[in-house]
Parts: C-alpha cells; sequence; structure tokens
C-alpha cells in the first residue's frame, strides 16, 4: 500500500509519549489505519472497499433478466431473481412497489432495472429494483405445471385412490432430515398429544442433488418393511425454504413413491403457502410439520372425555340393570310355587286325583256334536283343488306335495275336533245338567214355564221338578200358593182338604226339594 496521509492525532499522541503522559485510546479510524499499515484489514475496512469496488466497477443502473423465486411482503417486497446457474437477492422498496401493474409471483420470469449495492451490516449483495417488468412464466415454473397435468391425467391427484389415515397408529415413520426443526416439532407435537404412539425416524437429505433419491429410498424401504416394523403411517416433511431448497419434493419419482407406498403417507413440505408435487400426491397433505403430527396422533385428553363418557354410560345401565333384575327376583319370590313349594307340590297331587273326574264330567253330551258341523264336507271341497288335476310336476315333487297336504288337511281337522271339544266342555261346565249335579232342581209347570216363586202357584197345579237323578211329578198342595205358611195336617182335615184316613202326601224331610222347590213331589 502507499504512505498514509498526515494524521495530527497521531502526532499528538507521540509528543504525549515523549513528554511521558499517558496517551488518549486511538479511535475506531485510527486502529484501522495502524492495521492497514500492518497489513492487516478490519471487517469495516474490507466491507468498505468492497463497496468501493462495486461502485467503481459497475454501472449506475444494469438490467437483469431472471425468474423470481422466495417472494414474501412486508412493507417491502423481497425477492431472489435465479436462472440455470445462479441466484442474486433483491428487493423493491414499498414506494416503487404501488407503481407496479401486477403481482409479482415465484416462477414467474421478469426483467429487473435498478442499481447493486452492498449492504455493510449484513455482508449482503443486493439488487436494488426501481423498475420491474414482467417477461412471463419461468422455466422451472413452466416444468412444475407441466408435471401437475401428468399426474392428474394419471389420476395420481384423483381424491378417490387415497387410502384413510389410521385412527390409532402403532408407530409414524418420519421421513426428514434429523437435524432440521422440522422433525423437532413432530416429535415435540407427538409427545404431548399422545406418548403412547411410536415414531421410528428414517434419516434423508431434504436439499440438493441427492435429496430425492434418498427420498425415494426412505419411502420404499418403510413401504416394504412396514410389517415387520409395526408402521401404521409416513410422515414425509421438512421446513421452510426457498423454491430451490424445496425442489426435491417436486421430483416424478419421489411422487411415484408416495404412490406406491402400502400405507397412507401424509406430507408436509415448507410453509404454508408452499405447495409441492408430494403435497399434491400424498394421502393427506399437510401446511406445516406440527400439522401433520396432529393429524396423525389422537389427542390424549379426548380420549380420556371419551373414555369418562363411557364409564358414566356403562356404570348407568349396570345399575339400571341390576336394579330390574333385582325387582323381578323380589316378585318371584313373592310367588306361591316359590314361597311355599311344599304346598305346591300337595296341590298338584290333589289336581291330579281329581283329573278323572273331571274328564268325565267335562265330556260333550249327544246335544253338543264334538266336530262343527262345517268340517264335515271340507274333504270332499279340498279333493278336486289338488294341484294334481292341473298340473304333472315329476313324481317325487307329486308325492311330496301329496303328504304335504295330507299333513296340512289332518293338522286342520285336529284343530277344528280340539276347537269343538273345548266348546263341548264350555257348555258342559256352564249347563243346567251341571247346576243340577250339585243338589239344585228345575220345577216347571203343566205350560212348560219354570216356577220361579211359590207365591204365584196355585194349589192343585201339575208341577214337574227335575233333580240329577231323574224327574219327579206331583201336585202343589193347598197350603202353598199365595198363602205364608203351610198348614199342619190337623188343619188340612178340618179344613176338608184331605179324606179322613188318609195319609198326608208330604215329602220325607230328607226328600223335601231345597231352595225354590215347592209342593210334595214323589220321584217316578
Amino acid at each position: 500500500m502507499g504512505r498514509l496521509p498526515f494524521d495530527p492525532n497521531r502526532m499528538r499522541r507521540a509528543k504525549q509519549q515523549a513528554e511521558g503522559g499517558r496517551s488518549a485510546p486511538a479511535s475506531p479510524s485510527e486502529a484501522n489505519a495502524a492495521s492497514a499499515a500492518e497489513g492487516v484489514l478490519s471487517v469495516s475496512r474490507l466491507a468498505a472497499l468492497i463497496r468501493g469496488v462495486l461502485d467503481e466497477g459497475l454501472p449506475r443502473k444494469v438490467r437483469v433478466v431472471g425468474e423470481i423465486t422466495g417472494a414474501r411482503r412486508s412493507t417491502h417486497l423481497y425477492l431472489a431473481l435465479k436462472d440455470g446457474g445462479a441466484v442474486i437477492s433483491a428487493v423493491l422498496f414499498a414506494s416503487q412497489l404501488k407503481k407496479l401493474q401486477f403481482d409479482p409471483r415465484d416462477g414467474q420470469e421478469v426483467v429487473a432495472t435498478g442499481r447493486v449495492e452492498f449492504y455493510e451490516p449484513q455482508g449482503r449483495v443486493s439488487l436494488i429494483i426501481e423498475k420491474l417488468e414482467p417477461v412471463g412464466e419461468g422455466a422451472a415454473e413452466a416444468r412444475f405445471r407441466q408435471l401437475c397435468e401428468e399426474l392428474r391425467t394419471l389420476g395420481w391427484f384423483a381424491p378417490e385412490r387415497k387410502r384413510p389415515l389410521p385412527t390409532f397408529p402403532r408407530r409414524v415413520a418420519v421421513v426428514t432430515s434429523p437435524t432440521g426443526a422440522a422433525l423437532q416439532d413432530v416429535l415435540i407435537t407427538m409427545a404431548k398429544r399422545c406418548p403412547a404412539v411410536a415414531v421410528a425416524v428414517v434419516p434423508v437429505r431434504v436439499q440438493g442433488e441427492s435429496a430425492a433419491r434418498e427420498v425415494v429410498r426412505a419411502i420404499d424401504f418403510v413401504s416394504r418393511e412396514h410389517e415387520r416394523l409395526g408402521i401404521d403411517a409416513v410422515v414425509v416433511t421438512r421446513g421452510g425454504g426457498s423454491p430451490e431448497d424445496l425442489a426435491a419434493f417436486n421430483d416424478r419419482e419421489v411422487a411415484r413413491a408416495i404412490v406406491d407406498c402400502r400405507i397412507p403417507v401424509v406430507a408436509a413440505i415448507g410453509h404454508e403457502t408452499d405447495t409441492s408435487i408430494a403435497e399434491l400426491v400424498a394421502d393427506e397433505p399437510r401446511a406445516t410439520p406440527t400439522q401433520a403430527a396432529m393429524r396423525l396422533t389422537p389427542d390424549r385428553e379426548a380420549l380420556g372425555r371419551q373414555l369418562d363418557a363411557l364409564s358414566r354410560r356403562f356404570r348407568t345401565d349396570l345399575a339400571r340393570t341390576l336394579r330390574y333384575e333385582h325387582q323381578r327376583l323380589a316378585a318371584a319370590s313373592r310367588h306361591p310355587v316359590l314361597a311355599d313349594p311344599r304346598g305346591a307340590t300337595r296341590l298338584g297331587a290333589g289336581a291330579t286325583r281329581d283329573r278323572p273326574r273331571r274328564s268325565r264330567r267335562r265330556r260333550p253330551r249327544a246335544r253338543w256334536p264334538p266336530r262343527p258341523p262345517g268340517l264335515i264336507g271340507c274333504g270332499s271341497a279340498c279333493t278336486p283343488r289338488i294341484p294334481a288335476a292341473r298340473w304333472r310336476p315329476p313324481a317325487s315333487r307329486l308325492d311330496a306335495r301329496a303328504a304335504r297336504l295330507l299333513r296340512e288337511v289332518t293338522h286342520r281337522f285336529d284343530m277344528r275336533r280340539a276347537a269343538a271339544a273345548s266348546l263341548g266342555e264350555r257348555l258342559e261346565a256352564i249347563g243346567p245338567g251341571a247346576v243340577l249335579r250339585r243338589g239344585y232342581s228345575c220345577t216347571l209347570r203343566a205350560d212348560g214355564t219354570a216356577a220361579r216363586d211359590a207365591a204365584d202357584l196355585v194349589p192343585g197345579e201339575r208341577l214337574t221338578t227335575y233333580l240329577a237323578p231323574g224327574v219327579g211329578r206331583g201336585r202343589c198342595g193347598q197350603g202353598l200358593g199365595r198363602r205364608p205358611r203351610h198348614p199342619g195336617p190337623n188343619a188340612r182335615k178340618a179344613q176338608g182338604l184331605e179324606p179322613a184316613g188318609e195319609a198326608p202326601r208330604e215329602a220325607s224331610p230328607g226328600n223335601r226339594p231345597r231352595g225354590r222347590s215347592v209342593g210334595p213331589l214323589r220321584p217316578r
């Protein structure tokens, strides 16, 4: 380097040292100058030299054509321009951003006019854009759209092709970089939500030339070994970055590996604004790694609440069932058979002894035929309707149907016969014959009407009395009829109602009729 210019401060310090006084501290500029004199540059001096070289070696304004990538807005628009060999940062300030007639987006090819500056606090060379003009769609964006159309034609984006995710996965494989923040987000989220779900990390590169091949090999490995390893789902993820950083997940082979995977795949690539081919073909796309972990992991607290609700419901149903069965048991214990089994046995024995007598008493009499008249001609009525008269099926089927018809007719006859017998027993039980057998009698006048009241009888009237063993005939005595009491034998003789020397025609006390029976009767 050449000789440094005259510095008064340096001369003042030398003079103070010669006089033996304490020297003042050197300023940063003085230190830089001293360092430069010794051949060592400070960071600030090097930055100043770079800035000077750029200012002197480049024109005031340059025009650059390139493809927009990594565009993001705050107050200003920060982006990068790229081509096949390089990338340069650029910024469009808010004053110029308001004048744009289009909306800059990633993948769009533009011509930027501006100046190159070196920003010393960050050590960054940037293109300060003063004018931005659109040219058309960039090459990378065109390739992306062409691949999307091809895969859509193959049906890889179709919703019906995608598989449902497991509700309770045993283990989840995470295909990502082992040193990235995305893996930590997944592990922390899954540990908080449900620690019972195991995690298998499959380390791969997520950017660079070999990243796509490593991702394909990892997905194929998990697909082949998922049964042996107990893996039920796969998460393919990485953090945010520029489109160049995410290029590995826009590869056709990565999409093919996801489609051919035997278990469901969840893809979460980059930030929410990023879209990749891997997310489009995955069974469940998610915006961030945290959302992917939440989608695959059940919520421990929600499961606890569900278990509590089921437990309360089970206890309620169990208490209701026990209460109902207890009531049934109490009602059954009050039944006479269970309360006194020996008494029920004695009752059954008595009923068995009385059964023959009751059966004989309930037999239908000749006046009640055992079969209703409607069943007499049933057989003849069914004969013309036999299917054999109209249709001649094979012999085996005809025999089977004939046997079935015979069984049906016999069954119906038996049912009608049983019904008639039951009716006969009921008539026998409520008929007058059963009443007479219980010790009652029935007295009829000469005209066949029943004598219901002794006051209505006329002395000397002929009466017929029906008893259980037979029939008795006689006349109404003179003491009966409208008189309140019967006259004695002496009174009857005094009145001339009986001839002298003839025994009175009264029934003995043992043969005297009961109830409403009237008059002395003699059985035939």
